[in-house]
C-alpha cells in the first residue's frame, strides 16, 4: 500500500496508468466503442479524410482507420499481457524454487536458463514461424519460451538477496515451513522487482510484435494490428502519408507509458533513487540547491 501511495503521488506515473487502463478498456470494449466491423471494405469510401463519420479517415479499403486502430489493441497489447503473465508465472515459480533451496535444484534450473537463453527471441521467433506458420500465437509462444528464462533469473538473485535477511533467518530457525517463509517473507519483497521488470519488458515485447508484423510474420491479414497496419501504410506513405500516423503514435504512447511506469515503480520501491539523482544534477550544477 506504501508503494501504490507513492506511485499515486507522482504525476507521470498516474498519467501512465491512466493511458494503460485507457488502452485495456478500449481494447476489451471495442465492439461497444465503435459502431464500425474493422474488417468492412468499402472501396468507393477508400483513402476518406476526416470526418464526422471516421475521425481518422478511412485506409485504402475504405476500412474506418480508428476502429481497427482500436480493435489492434487486442493483438498489440492485450495477447502480450498474456505472454508475459504466463513468462512471469513460470519465472517466478522456478526462480523462488531456485534462489531459495540453492543446491542442485539451482544448477539444474540455471542450466536450463542458459539453454533457453543461448537463443536470441528473434532466432526462436523465426524458427516457430518457420514450424508451424505466421501468426501472433507463434509470437506468443516465442516471447514465453524466451522471457520465462530472464525473469527467472532476475527473481532468483532477487530471493536470494532477502533470503539472507535476519527476519527470514529467524523464521527458519523458529521452525517456520519454507512455504510459509516463501509466502510471508521473501514474496512481498520480491513483488516490487517483479512488477518493475515486468513494465519494462511489456515495452520491448510490444515492440517486437508490432515489428513481426510490419515485415508480414506476425498477425495474419486482415486482422487489425498496428504493425500491420504500418506495413499496409508503407506502401502508400509518400501519398498518403497520414495513414502512418494513427498506428505509429499509438505504439510510441504505449510504449512511453510503460517506461515511465517503470521508472516511477523504481522510485516507488526505492526513494533514496530519486534523492541520489537530485545529488548527482545538483553536484554537476543542473539543478540550484
Amino acid at each position: 500500500m506504501i508503494i501504490l501511495r507513492r506511485l499515486l503521488q507522482d504525476r507521470g506515473a498516474v498519467i501512465a496508468l491512466t493511458i494503460i487502463v485507457l488502452y485495456v478498456v478500449l481494447g476489451f470494449g471495442a465492439p461497444f466503442v465503435t459502431v464500425y466491423d474493422p474488417n468492412y471494405i468499402d472501396t468507393a469510401n477508400k483513402y476518406s479524410g476526416i470526418s464526422l463519420q471516421h475521425f481518422l479517415g478511412t485506409d485504402h479499403l475504405g476500412r474506418d482507420i480508428l476502429t481497427r486502430l482500436i480493435y489492434a489493441i487486442r493483438p498489440s497489447l492485450l495477447y502480450v499481457f498474456v505472454a508475459l503473465f504466463i513468462s512471469v508465472l513460470i519465472g517466478a515459480i522456478l526462480g523462488f524454487v531456485s534462489g531459495y533451496f540453492r543446491g542442485y535444484i539451482d544448477a539444474i534450473i540455471m542450466r536450463m536458463c542458459d539453454v533457453m537463453l543461448a537463443f536470441p527471441s528473434y532466432v526462436v521467433t523465426l524458427a516457430l514461424i518457420a514450424l508451424f506458420g505466421m501468426g501472433a500465437e507463434n509470437i506468443i509462444m516465442a516471447f514465453i519460451l524466451t522471457r520465462w528464462a530472464w525473469f527467472c533469473r532476475v527473481i532468483r538473485t532477487s530471493v536470494m538477496q532477502y533470503t539472507a535477511s535476519d527476519h527470514v533467518k529467524f523464521a527458519k530457525t523458529i521452525g517456520m515451513s519454507d512455504l510459509k517463509i516463501i509466502r510471508r517473507h521473501i514474496m512481498p519483497l520480491t513483488l516490487g522487482d517483479i512488477a518493475i521488470i515486468s513494465s519494462s519488458s511489456m515495452c520491448s515485447m510490444i515492440l517486437q510484435i508490432s515489428g513481426f508484423s510490419f515485415l508480414g510474420l506476425g498477425v495474419k491479414a486482415p486482422t487489425a494490428e498496428w504493425g500491420m497496419m504500418l506495413n499496409e501504410a508503407r506502401k502508400v506513405m509518400f501519398t498518403h502519408p497520414e495513414m502512418m500516423f494513427a498506428p505509429g503514435i499509438a505504439i510510441v504512447i504505449i510504449v512511453m507509458a510503460f517506461n515511465f511506469l517503470s521508472d516511477a515503480l523504481q522510485i516507488a520501491i526505492d526513494p533514496r533513487i530519486s534523492s541520489k539523482e537530485k545529488l548527482r544534477s545538483v553536484k554537476k550544477g543542473l539543478v540550484q540547491s
